[in-house]
């Protein structure tokens, strides 16, 4: 039987000692060259879907968390940002293609992401929907 050597870069045993147990870690295993000491050939990963706009333009960038809060429904969504612009929803194993689609995994009902989904801050950031519009401002300009 092959020997199997799992390798983990010293910033993701940091961020994996700094989680609290709501956090969700995502980690992705590739098959390498057998030369533990080579480093794996990085493949560029172009964002593409409904997001990629927004992540050319540096308005959102791959891990960048996002929230929404829904008070009388008492429900709250957590999600990141992968470097193919899709977002990974706390709770579930599969990436969503876009923002209201991830809302709409969280909520149970058909659900305008954009607006629903803010970028994390010391508190409510902006809606997808608000870099959207700075996004088309700049490109009007």
């Amino acid at each position: 039987m092959p020997t199997l050597s799992i390798n983990f870069d010293p910033a993701v045993i940091a961020h994996l000692m700094s989680a609290s147990g709501d956090d969700t870690v995502h980690v992705t295993l590739t098959l390498g060259t057998g030369d533990p000491t080579a480093a794996p050939a990085a493949k560029p990963v172009v964002p593409h879907g409904p997001l990629a706009d927004l992540m050319k333009a540096d308005l959102l960038k791959a891990g960048t968390v996002l929230r929404f809060h829904q008070r009388r429904a008492n429900r709250s969504g957590r999600a990141v940002v992968t470097p193919d612009g899709q977002l990974v929803v706390d709770g579930h194993a599969t990436p969503f293609p876009s923002p209201s689609k991830a809302a709409e995994a969280v909520t149970g009902n058909v659900i305008n992401g954009w607006t629903l989904w803010h970028v994390e801050d010391d508190g409510p950031g902006p809606t997808l929907d608000a870099l959207r519009r700075e996004l088309e401002s700049r490109n009007a300009q």
